[in-house]
């Protein structure tokens, strides 16, 4: 029995491609529904939204199979909608769910509705996660491992060094909490997984990529470059003796197979604006956006947030990292300001340090290996607690700036 929640989504596994239709007695759960249809995790469902409520339904379906999943609200006493339900079950399909929305959250209700062939019971009023939980719920097997979690690092503009923390956030998720992570480097042409990690797989992303009917999860087993037994890299080939001109959904399988199979998965998405870029970034499950604190990414950061936010009106907000902090010589916008204007509480702030990020690079090594006890380190592993759910941001205790030297002792380049 499922009821309104105000909380956060945890990670909801995207609705496969089935039917739904739902028949509705009031305007504001038919609102919720068309509202829930937009989410990007109920992209590949095709639902349509119908008036009535149960009575609808019955007529509806006299003569016409029914989709994969029925919702029916009903406002009706407790014998009424079980006289409904057993008129619905002359003209169901096997293999139909039905859902049914109601007023009543009463506990004998709900397990009656269960032993009638209910698939589940949403207490109204809902909101649309909890819709959009409930149909994923629908086809999330019993017993299943939860959904893996993905977790986008995006720049704000080229060279602001998102790759650089996404790797090594990547890192620090195995290291320090024990979590199998998969590390995908998007940046086909030129990534850097592959340096950073000090690895040169034969084979990687553009393999799997560039053959879309081969994909399965053997295929991507095979092309993960395995660091250590928690750690594995899809990485990019980084060559240019192709194009890599793909279609929108182009890594969507790598992706489903993925969540499917490994708890957490960092997407280092390159600074690039087509459509398969916006599909990974706006379809994670955490955004984190690093930004320079100059005009050119004050702007390219208010675009991005801007339009995350509207293509995801039910997820969390874009997380923000200020990184390159305190280049010499460099006029920089105030840190609060640059806040400020992108309606963002940082999550993190990393000071410019050429030498300890250039060696690590060099090295094909993480910042924790070249320097552990370096304040740069410990923003990156509050960055992997805070990203995993482990950790807490520290609250500010006299505004803004106090919390970023919090968080922000710390430097990179």
């Amino acid at each position: 029995m499922t009821a309104s929640s105000d909380s956060a989504p945890n990670q909801i596994a995207p609705v496969p491609r089935i039917s739904m239709q739902a028949f509705c007695e009031t305007p504001d759960v038919a609102q919720v529904i068309q509202q829930a249809i937009s989410d990007r995790r109920m992209e590949k469902a095709h639902v349509k939204v119908n008036m009535g409520g149960a009575a609808a339904a019955i007529e509806a379906y006299r003569a016409a199979a029914t989709p994969n999943v029925i919702f029916l609200e009903s406002t009706a006493k407790r014998e009424e909608l079980f006289e409904y339900l057993h008129a619905l079950a002359e003209f169901c399909d096997p293999g139909t769910k039905v859902v049914v929305a109601g007023r009543m959250n009463d506990i004998v209700l709900y397990r009656e509705l269960m032993a009638r062939g209910v698939s589940e019971y949403l207490v109204m009023p809902f909101a649309v996660i909890d819709f959009i939980r409930t149909v994923s719920h629908l086809y999330s097997s019993a017993g299943a491992d939860p959904v893996g979690k993905t977790i986008a690092f995006a720049g704000a503009k080229g060279g602001v060094g998102a790759s650089t923390l996404a790797h090594n956030v990547a890192w620090s998720i195995p290291r320090d909490h024990d979590i199998q992570t998969v590390l995908v480097d998007l940046d086909l042409g030129f990534g850097t997984a592959g340096l950073d990690f000090n690895q040169d797989p034969p084979q990687g992303i553009a393999e799997a990529v560039f053959a879309p009917d081969r994909v399965d999860s053997n295929l991507v087993d095979r092309l993960l470059s395995r660091c250590g037994d928690k750690l594995g890299i899809l990485a990019a080939p980084a060559t240019l003796d192709r194009v890599y001109d793909f279609p929108e959904t182009a890594f969507d399988a790598i992706v489903d197979i993925l969540r499917a199979s490994t708890p957490c998965v960092v997407l280092d998405v390159p600074h690039m604006w087509t459509a398969w870029a916006r599909r990974m970034l706006i379809g994670a499950d955490e955004i984190i956006i690093v930004a320079a604190p100059d005009l050119a990414n004050l702007r390219n950061a208010k675009s991005l947030v801007d339009t995350v936010r509207t293509a995801r009106p039910n997820d969390a907000k874009p997380r923000l990292v200020f990184n390159l902090v305190g280049m010499p010589k460099r006029p920089e916008i105030a840190l609060a300001d640059f806040a400020k204007a992108v309606d963002l509480e940082p999550a993190g702030v990393v000071h410019f340090d050429p030498k300890l990020f250039g060696t690590a690079a060099n090295n094909g090594q993480m910042i924790a290996e070249i320097e552990p006890a370096s304040k740069a380190n410990e923003t990156i592993a509050e960055l992997a607690r805070l990203v995993t759910g482990r950790f807490e941001i520290r609250k500010p205790k006299k505004g803004l700036l106090d919390p970023l030297k919090l968080l922000g002792l710390s430097k990179a380049s």
